[in-house]
């Protein structure tokens, strides 16, 4: 009967990270599309999406961390929170700055988001497996930061183009653990029957 509940819980909470990990893709895939779209051509609707990344961020690790047993037992996620909204805060200061101040923010967003998203992609994996792409997904990031905090020091004039590239390297590993999931439900389903 214990194992049966364990079984159950288990398979809620997949179901749970794979319709999470659809949405972060989609998000991050509507926000490419509007950075390409809109974002190069009005600074006034770039500014509102660099803004709006990191509060995305933030707003979707506190459903997730709530909805995966309370963010007091995801303190990854629960501190993520916190970094997200502090970046989202700095990028609007930053720009009223420069660019270059606005990509050396993000930068440090994206190392440390990234160094957190792999510390709660290693603790799942322990439970629920199916996590390689989030590991490498927040390795990535972490990279990733380290390089726009680089470029934020040199004279180029950024833009959000330069972060697009990020948003959708981060979209397809989204996509990558949703289907991953997917997969592995449908085969534990064909494994029960057969």
């Amino acid at each position: 009967m214990a194992h049966h509940q364990l079984d159950l819980v288990r398979a809620d909470r997949e179901r749970w990270l794979k319709q999470y990990y659809f949405l972060r893709a989609a998000f991050s895939l509507a926000w490419v599309v509007a950075a390409i779209a809109a974002g190069r051509s009005s600074p006034v609707i770039a500014g509102v999406l660099l803004v709006l990344y990191p509060a995305w961020d933030a707003a979707a690790n506190v459903v997730d961390g709530v909805r995966s047993g309370g963010l007091n037992q995801n303190r990854t996620q629960a501190l993520n929170v916190v970094v997200s909204l502090a970046t989202a805060a700095a990028v609007l200061v930053a720009l009223q700055i420069s660019m270059n101040g606005v990509l050396g923010v993000f930068g440090a967003w994206a190392i440390f988001a990234g160094l957190l998203q792999l510390a709660t992609a290693i603790r799942r994996w322990k439970s629920l497996g199916a996590q390689w792409a989030m590991v490498l997904s927040g390795g990535q990031s972490a990279l990733a930061g380290g390089f726009f905090v680089f470029q934020a020091t040199t004279p180029m004039s950024p833009s959000i183009a330069t972060v697009t590239g990020y948003a959708a390297v981060g979209a397809v590993y989204f996509l990558v653990s949703a289907v991953w999931l997917t997969i592995s439900q449908w085969r534990a389903r064909r494994a029960q029957l057969g």
